[in-house]
């Protein structure tokens, strides 16, 4: 019997069939390829993040505000453009009507506020200025990334006051306050990374921060919180009773008690911040001001999740660079009780490193832009929802 019609014989594939499946063999091998040489980067890969606390990383509903100005940059003011370099904190002197501010070439320039705005260049400290105050004796205290704790006089003389503490020295100077008593708080965001390397330390996701104190009189330096995620700005309370701090990385801002019955104890101050809170200031009319870098983002709350896809954005980081995820920066204020009041933003501000009000404006500096900027709170304030 001839096989001709037996169901289980076969032929070879016509070269027409051949043609057929080889676009497809070539797209799976191309799209394969990629993946394949992802899945062998990242388990070879030595990076290891860790994982961060859960309470900050379950699911929460977005915080209530009950005024906001979602549109923050159709009324601002570019101040200093081009000789401002990443103008990083502010310090706001009264008496003499300017506002001082760090820049990433080392230059703390002076700003003189008035109907001209005028920027002038005062002292290098020859590292990264970051947070700064005026303190009691017509001195600039600053938080230098690089230098550790500077006191700059008046007539622009530099002194270190303090570098390390327990041993081990400061990596990321990076917020400062002064109490009425001349202490100064302070916070070294990382004692692993520096300055330039600060996205590490968030992408790591364990705790190198620390809260410090130094005492001018005494000239000790002590450790008062450690275990910190990426410590950053620093205000001492208009009742000298507590310390505000930030935690950039876990979007909080903590209270360390200087006096009282808690003190030298922690507890929550505000949480689930919308956004990563860099610095933080007092108004002096009742309200603290907390810098917003970037907005909340998914991709953001994923990652503090899940380790892994820290790993895959260190190892973007390391291959290709990091892309421009960054937008709704701005400002939140705050009452004294931590209670938020008003939310200062746009889709396309970034990299807002400090905000302060003074007078009718609300100060914004940054940590990458070539400028500062001002917005007048009179003409463009923060509405209630409709």
């Amino acid at each position: 019997m001839s096989n001709s019609n037996n169901p289980t014989s076969s032929s070879p594939p016509s070269p027409s069939t051949k043609k057929s499946q080889w676009p497809f063999t070539f797209l799976t091998i191309t799209i394969s390829f990629p993946v394949i040489l992802a899945a062998i980067a990242y388990q070879l890969d030595s990076f290891d993040p860790g994982a961060y606390p859960i309470e900050h990383t379950s699911s929460k509903e977005p915080m209530y505000v009950p005024k906001r100005n979602s549109n923050m940059l159709e009324g601002v003011e570019k101040i200093g453009e081009g000789k401002l370099l990443g103008p990083e904190d502010i310090a706001y002197d009264k008496k003499m009507g300017v506002i001082y501010t760090g820049c990433s070439d080392g230059w703390i320039k002076i700003i003189k506020l008035g109907s001209n705005l005028v920027v002038e260049e005062w002292v290098n400290t020859g590292g990264r200025p970051l947070g700064m105050v005026l303190g009691q004796h017509g001195e600039l205290v600053v938080a230098d990334a690089d230098e550790g704790m500077l006191n700059i006089t008046a007539d622009g003389k530099i002194h270190l006051l303090t570098k390390e503490a327990e041993g081990l020295e400061f990596k990321l100077a990076d917020g400062v306050d002064i109490a009425e008593n001349g202490i100064l708080y302070f916070t070294d965001a990382s004692y692993k990374y520096k300055f330039k390397e600060y996205i590490w330390d968030i992408l790591e996701g364990r705790p190198y921060g620390r809260l410090l104190s130094y005492d001018p009189q005494t000239k000790v330096t002590k450790v008062l919180v450690r275990d910190l995620y990426f410590a950053n700005g620093v205000v001492v309370s208009p009742d000298q009773k507590s310390v505000i701090f930030c935690e950039t990385a876990l979007k909080c801002c903590k209270r360390y008690h200087i006096e009282g019955e808690k003190r030298g104890s922690v507890d929550m101050f505000i949480e689930n911040i919308p956004g990563t809170p860099d610095n933080v200031m007092y108004d002096g009319e009742g309200y603290y001001w907390i810098a917003l870098t970037t907005g909340q983002g998914t991709l953001w709350d994923l990652a503090l999740k899940y380790p892994f896809i820290r790993k895959i954005m260190g190892i973007i980081e390391k291959t290709v660079g990091r892309p421009h995820m960054e937008k709704n920066g701005g400002a939140l204020a705050i009452d004294l009780e931590g209670r938020p009041v008003a939310h200062y933003y746009d889709q396309h501000l970034s990299m807002v490193s400090s905000s302060i009000k003074i007078g009718d404006h609300l100060y914004c500096g940054s940590v990458a832009k070539p400028y500062m900027i001002r917005l007048n709170l009179t003409q463009h304030p923060a509405v209630a929802d409709a």
